[in-house]
């Protein structure tokens, strides 16, 4: 009888364990695609291409906005000296040169945008990344990759799951 009660308690340990041991840990992890995609990029010709004419018309924005500023000015003197038709006509300049600034910097706004987005939609990048996910998560044994970006569900990450220097790293090879 004793040695029944062993029996069955061993069983009913043993079946209680069995659960356990058939439990598999789930493994997640986050990657920033905002930062691998700017590191992926940042030394590829059409990415220079766009921070080239980014900085180009920053140039210009900030000339025409220095012309801006010296004709106010100019406006300014010709009113403390009482030269009302030469105020009234620098105020008429400044007008025409403010809408030009507005022009020229929604259009060229609009054309970095879709720079932009033509750099965003490179098939040849998302292919890749997906295949180099692919290969860290099995090779890792991760269940899950989760992206930063689309974080509406991702309230809090510990650090540890990140693992956006690895698809870096493996995108440059």
């Amino acid at each position: 009888m004793e040695n029944l009660k062993k029996l069955i308690l061993a069983g009913v340990f043993a079946l209680a364990l069995t659960p356990l041991g058939a439990q598999q840990i789930t493994k997640f992890g986050v990657v920033d695609t905002a930062r691998v995609y700017a590191a992926y990029f940042r030394d590829t010709g059409p990415v220079k291409n766009y921070e080239t004419k980014k900085a180009d018309f920053q140039k210009e924005i900030n000339r025409l906005t220095e012309e801006l500023k010296n004709l106010q000015q100019q406006k300014r003197s010709y009113e403390m000296n009482g030269n009302t038709a030469q105020a009234l006509k620098t105020e008429g300049e400044i007008a025409k040169r403010s809408a030009y600034l507005t022009e020229y910097t929604n259009a060229k706004n609009h054309e970095l945008d879709s720079l932009r987005k033509n750099l965003q939609a490179n098939d040849e990048f998302y292919i890749r990344l997906y295949a180099t996910l692919s290969r860290i998560a099995e090779s890792e044994g991760y269940s899950m990759i989760l992206s930063l970006q689309q974080a509406n569900g991702i309230l809090w990450h510990s650090p540890t799951v990140d693992i956006t220097d690895n698809v870096i790293a493996a995108l440059r090879q």
